[in-house]
Order: structure tokens, then C-alpha cells, then sequence
């Protein structure tokens, strides 16, 4: 009856062994088309890139042209200045990258870990913000921004933007996550509100920061409209803008488009792959519930 009873129950682990191991094996695979589907774009466009400019719209369409054409990269690099984009862009997001992590911390901790009157209530208008469509700021910041003698300049292309409610919704609801005896234990020691949030809260907030600073410069590099309206001066130009002059500069040379669309895309990869840790972690533990 034992003997019985054990085989029994060393099938059942087996069996649920085996699921376990299949569930993995089809999640691996699922991921696995999910990478390969959206790659699918990027493999195109660097093929694109290597290929001569007769064999871009080739019929049967072919991912290999008939020669690798390496020198495109340099003709895209040199027909415009290119060089001038990729640096207005790296200041452009670096330091808007750092402004919205910095005043997305300091409003995320005043929104969890300090009590004040009406906090929650201020909260909500402030992420009531977000469903306010950029198309409807443009008018009134533009304005804004020519009054202030800002056109054609770094300012205008940073500074509307580096205070947002998302940045302070995603950190606030980390640092809600965080026990409060690590802030009375600092008190006790003496410690003062800004201390703990520098020493304390911060080193532990690594991993949404790491998130938040991806978004943000993300989408600093990305941004189309606003520097489409802001700027004027090509010397002030931000990539996506370069890339549209490149379009209508250079007609239907697309495999020269390519190749500098694939050149802007190695900052941002960049910046993901040393931050990944921190991505992943951060979007797992900044969704979790607060107090």
C-alpha cells in the first residue's frame, strides 16, 4: 500500500515536473518570436542601410544587396551636418535626462514620505496633468517661449519639459515602498530631511531612477514636434529634425537615410544596455502597492 502510494506520488511530481518544463520551453519560444518580430524593422533598416541606392526598392524586394556598401554610413555623416544633430541631441536629452530625475525625486518624495495637508489631494491634480495631450501646451508654451527669448535655443528645447507627472508617479510609488523605519532610525541619529533623502532614499531608489532616466531620454532624443516648432536654425537641429531635412534633401536616396536613421538609434541602445539592470528591476518594483 505504501509502495502504492509513493510511486503515485513521484508520478504526480514527475507529471508536474513536466508541465513546468514545457510551460518554460513555450514561454522561451513565445519570447523568442516576440524579439524576432519586432527586430524585423531595425535588421531591415541596416540592410537597408549596406545596400546600393538602384537596390532599395528592388522587385523581388531582397534583404542582401548586391554589394555591402559601407560607405553610405560616411555619405550620411558628411551630406548634412549630422555630427551637429547627434551633439544638440546629446546635450539636449543628458541634460534633460538629469533635470526630470532630479525634480521628479525631490516632488516624489515630498508626494510619499512627508506629511503635509491636502498631499493626496494636490497629488491627483498634479497627475491629472498627464491626460492633457502635448498638441494642446504647444500654442501657449511657444508663446511662452518667444516672450522669454528663447527660440532657435537649448532652453526652450529642455526646459518645458523636464518637470513631469509621470517621473513623479513612478518614483513616488517606489519610495512608498520603502519602510519608515529607515527615516526614523536617521532622524534619531540626527539626520535632516534632505540627508535622508540623499543618503538613504536615493541609493535605494537606483532602480526606478535607472527606469525614469531611460524613458526621459528616450524621449528627449526622440522628440519630433516641439523642436519642429521651436527651432529654426539647422544649428540647433535635434536628430529626428535632421533626419527629416535628410529626407528632403536627399530625395530618394533612402539607403543614405538608413544609414544615419541606424546611426541615431546607437545612443538610446546605449543607454539601455548599461542600464538594463536597473530597467528591469525598477518597472517590477515601482508598480508595487504603497502604504
Amino acid at each position: 500500500m505504501s509502495s502504492t502510494t509513493i510511486d503515485l506520488s513521484s508520478h504526480g511530481v514527475t507529471r508536474h515536473a513536466l508541465r513546468r518544463r514545457v510551460g518554460r520551453v513555450t514561454s522561451q519560444v513565445l519570447l523568442f518570436i516576440a524579439a524576432v518580430i519586432t527586430l524585423i524593422p531595425f535588421i531591415w533598416m541596416v540592410a537597408t542601410a549596406l545596400k546600393p541606392a538602384g537596390e532599395v526598392f528592388a522587385n523581388p524586394p531582397s534583404l542582401i544587396g548586391s554589394s555591402i556598401e559601407w560607405h553610405n554610413f560616411a555619405d550620411a555623416w558628411n551630406y548634412l551636418p549630422f555630427g551637429r544633430f547627434m551633439l544638440n541631441g546629446l546635450i539636449v536629452a543628458g541634460v534633460g535626462t538629469i533635470m526630470v530625475v532630479a525634480s521628479s525625486a525631490m516632488a516624489a518624495y515630498a508626494f510619499s514620505r512627508l506629511k503635509w495637508r491636502g498631499r493626496d489631494g494636490t497629488f491627483l491634480i498634479y497627475l491629472g496633468t498627464l491626460m492633457v495631450p502635448q498638441e494642446v501646451l504647444i500654442v501657449p508654451m511657444f508663446i511662452i517661449m518667444r516672450q522669454l527669448g528663447w527660440i532657435n535655443s537649448y532652453q526652450a528645447l529642455i526646459i518645458p519639459w523636464a518637470f513631469t507627472a509621470f517621473g513623479t508617479f513612478l518614483l513616488r510609488q517606489f519610495f512608498m515602498t520603502l519602510p519608515d523605519e529607515l527615516e526614523e532610525a536617521a532622524r534619531i541619529d540626527g539626520a535632516s530631511r534632505w540627508t535622508m533623502f540623499t543618503r538613504i532614499i536615493l541609493p535605494l531608489a537606483k532602480p526606478a531612477l535607472g527606469t525614469l532616466a531611460v524613458f526621459t531620454f528616450i524621449g528627449y532624443w526622440n522628440s519630433f514636434l516641439w523642436p519642429l516648432l521651436i527651432v529654426s536654425d539647422v544649428n540647433m537641429a535635434t536628430v529626428p529634425l535632421g533626419l527629416n531635412m535628410f529626407l528632403g534633401q536627399t530625395g530618394n536616396q533612402w539607403n543614405l537615410l538608413m544609414a544615419a536613421s541606424t546611426i541615431s538609434v546607437i545612443p538610446s541602445a546605449i543607454i539601455v544596455i548599461l542600464l538594463q539592470r536597473h530597467l528591469v528591476s525598477g518597472i517590477a518594483l515601482s508598480g508595487m502597492g504603497g502604504r
